[in-house]
């Protein structure tokens, strides 16, 4: 079996006294504590970013982890926008599954708020098309011309949205490690200064600091990962079939189902068999689409939410939203969820979590599915 078998998270927001390495040292040391596992026997370690070298001029991260955590094992970076994190954690699980490690260490870092707005939506832009980036498009316009066509398809409104945004606030409420720890309601969302029509500031995740570490491992102790699956797809919107689903994410997440063997007679998984589930909140509709693409919502009503708990970390839109920190965050929450650690969110009786991590406007989506022993 290839499990978790440790998870640590930094807290996540406007860190001004910590430096990309200050993260990286924190969430490296604080995965191998939890794991119980000596540095010796740590074969590879993977670090998921996106912005480091454009913004900090710090490229070349794999060295620079294990040089931070003073590991002399091979050090390498992924990135796949704002889904390096889940990328990353996916190339260790085909490394073990290869046979050419036992261990990974998985750090997913980003320090973004040393530099402006403008510049960090630039940089971020770099995860769009050329045609996207000439015509002066940010990824809440891109994502707002998504949520326009999904209302006026299914008649949803502004307060439905908002209703995403309460919730996972309310969420990272329980989470001392969140950006964002204040309750928010439905008015203070509507009323909030509008960003790109129809979002408004209240359905955007915040630029923040932070990173996540986990240890992988192969082995019988930890949270099993059953399922580890990538898909892509156009890089911009004005290839896509449909401006109202990722297809990247039903392609990832048909895979995750097909393979990951949770249910004994059929040898297979369901939508339906998922207890929790961290998905891909960057916007408000995001959450809501992104509910629909996984099969937890039928098309056209991820808008009402579901029945199991949904981001109970706070979600990008409230724990925050560290971009190459997101996918291995959201594996740590689920490791301490199947692991009854996760404290006053604790969600009872959880047995198989869902992670859905996002690159772009969906040209990478990572699916992972994790259950415990």
């Amino acid at each position: 079996m290839i499990v978790v078998s440790g998870g640590y998270q930094t807290k996540f927001g406007e860190l001004w006294d910590k430096s990309l390495k200050d993260l990286i040292i924190e969430a490296g040391e604080g995965a191998i504590k939890d794991a119980k596992v000596k540095k010796s026997k740590i074969d590879l370690v993977i670090v998921g970013n996106k912005l480091a070298g454009k913004i900090g001029g710090q490229e070349h991260l794999g060295s620079l982890a294990i040089d931070c955590l003073g590991i002399r094992v091979p050090g390498i970076r992924v990135e796949a926008a704002c889904s390096s994190g889940g990328l990353a954690i996916h190339q260790a699980v085909l490394a073990i599954k290869a046979k050419q490690v036992e261990t990974v260490l998985v750090i997913g870092v980003e320090k973004m708020t040393d530099k402006g707005n403008g510049e960090i939506a630039e940089a971020l832009m770099g995860a769009a098309s050329e045609e996207e980036r000439r015509v002066g498009l940010s990824f809440v316009g891109l994502y707002a011309l998504m949520a326009r066509v999904y209302m006026e398809k299914f008649g949803v409104t502004k307060k439905d949205l908002a209703k995403v945004a309460v919730k996972n606030h309310k969420n990272a409420l329980k989470n001392n490690k969140a950006h964002f720890q204040k309750e928010i309601d439905i008015n203070m969302v509507l009323k909030a200064s509008m960003v790109a029509e129809p979002l408004g500031l209240f359905d955007c995740s915040p630029i923040s600091d932070g990173a996540a570490g986990v240890v992988i491992s192969k082995g019988s102790k930890g949270v099993e990962i059953v399922a580890s699956e990538i898909a892509s797809d156009s890089l911009g919107l004005s290839r896509r079939k449909s401006l109202i689903e990722l297809e990247a994410t039903q392609v990832a997440v048909k895979k995750a189902y097909l393979t990951s063997r949770i249910n004994p007679r059929l040898n297979r998984g369901r939508p339906d068999m998922v207890d929790l589930a961290e998905v891909h909140d960057c916007f408000t509709i995001g959450e809501i689409l992104a509910l629909e693409d996984l099969g937890l919502a039928k098309k056209g009503e991820g808008y009402k939410g579901v029945k199991i708990p949904i981001n109970t970390s706070g979600g990008l839109k409230a724990c925050g939203h560290p971009v190459g920190a997101t996918g291995v965050k959201q594996i740590v929450e689920i490791y301490k969820q199947l692991n009854g650690k996760a404290g006053k969110r604790q969600v009872k009786n959880a047995k198989i979590g869902l992670t859905h991590n996002v690159g772009g406007t969906g040209g990478t989506a990572v699916v992972h599915i994790l259950r415990r022993q």
